[in-house]
């Protein structure tokens, strides 16, 4: 494990200062990265957490990008150089005066100083695009909703937040797939833990079931011991298997139920919550909360996901 007895200079001082946890969510877009971010970011408090968003290293506007002969998805159409050096400043405890996308406008605004606290969560289509990148992360996570799930979150999103018609939403989608293809999905098979939020394969559930979540674990990290949690009687909200993942490689996958009844979700929530150190405090509300166009609802599955989350940044911490 890195040093993490670092220093950084403030106002002509050097106090200690120890090197961020840093923790990468990739993912294409619309997968659900500002979700689980927010839920994170709000858990641990904005005076131990922050986050910033890798497309903000567009190099071109949207109106400058209507006369490219690539997307947003294209390397080229990021500055990721500049990227990987502010990811390796915030690394080691540096601000950076990092670049901001307008997603409202389409349009590059103001800079904005970023100042590194205890967790740095870094979300985005290219985090765990290189080498350089990856090495900055202490956990990496790319979420992998299928695509028929992500394209509704995208066009519900864009067409209530972003102004754009079904139409241009479904018609930019054909677009990026290629640029989606060759770029984005790849940084999967660099991830310390892949999550996909989905139905269950031959349940007839309603259609208003929340959606189960897999969470495909690669020995790259240690993973949490989960037994107290899944011990026989507990619940039916997770069972784990031993599985392979599209390389061939053995992986162990974590399945969470969204059919269970609440209070199950609650009790394994509750018991993962325990394993982190805090057993005499309820767990944060603002896990497992879905925005948008979803409005006040809630994911038990994706509140399990980011306590796990939660684990892995407390533990690189220590």
């Amino acid at each position: 494990m890195p040093d993490k007895s670092l220093r950084i200079r403030r106002a002509g001082e050097a106090p200690p200062f120890r090197r961020p946890v840093m923790l990468a969510i990739a993912g294409d877009s619309a997968a659900g990265k500002t979700t689980m971010t927010k839920g994170l970011v709000e858990a641990l408090g904005p005076e131990r957490c922050v986050s910033l968003c890798t497309d903000d290293y567009h190099a071109y506007d949207r109106e400058e990008r209507k006369e490219l002969p690539f997307t947003a998805l294209h390397p080229d159409c990021n500055h990721l150089e500049i990227m990987e050096q502010h990811l390796q400043l915030l690394a080691t405890g540096s601000p950076v005066l990092k670049p901001v996308y307008d997603h409202g406008t389409g349009e590059l605004v103001r800079p904005e100083l970023v100042e590194p606290a205890e967790f740095v969560i870094v979300e985005g289509l290219f985090p765990l695009w290189s080498k350089l990148s990856r090495a900055c992360f202490d956990v990496t996570v790319f979420l992998d909703p299928p695509e028929e799930i992500r394209r509704g979150w995208k066009v519900a999103r864009d067409t209530s937040k972003r102004g754009y018609t079904e139409q241009k939403v479904l018609a930019e989608l054909e677009r990026r797939e290629p640029e989606s293809e060759a770029y984005i999905r790849p940084q999967r098979a660099n991830a310390d833990l892949v999550v996909r939020f989905a139905p269950i394969e031959g349940r007839d559930d309603p259609p208003d079931t929340p959606l189960s979540a897999t969470m495909m674990m690669r020995p790259t990290i240690d993973h949490p011991d989960l037994t107290e949690a899944l011990q026989p009687g507990l619940s039916r909200a997770m069972h784990l298997k031993l599985e392979r993942d599209p390389d061939g490689r053995p992986v162990e996958s974590l399945h969470v139920h969204g059919y269970v009844p609440r209070e199950e979700s609650i009790a394994v929530e509750k018991a993962i919550w325990t394993s982190l150190g805090s057993p005499d405090t309820e767990t944060p509300e603002c896990l497992g909360r879905l925005s948008g166009s979803l409005g006040d609802a809630r994911s038990e599955p994706l509140a399990i996901a980011q306590l796990l989350l939660l684990y892995h940044l407390m533990e690189a911490a220590r």
